[in-house]
């Protein structure tokens, strides 16, 4: 029983540690883009991707159409 006498000041506590951190998030703007995230997956890297795998001369060729060419 001592321990319950310990336990709810400290819950409290942390209680209110969590809300003061969540308010701060939020006014932060933490959580003002929930489906950017979500979404931003689904972009297609396949260019990117295959850029990076070329050798750079042909990928630099490619990326700038307007270089010339050895």
């Amino acid at each position: 029983m001592d321990v319950i006498y310990s336990l709810i000041p400290s819950m409290t506590f942390m209680g209110l540690v969590f809300v003061a951190i969540l308010i701060w998030a939020v006014r932060n703007g933490q959580y003002e883009d929930m489906e950017g995230n979500a979404s931003r997956i689904l972009l297609d890297d396949d260019e990117d991707a295959l850029l990076a795998h070329q050798p750079k001369e042909k990928a630099h060729q490619e990326s700038n159409p307007d270089a010339p060419k050895q």
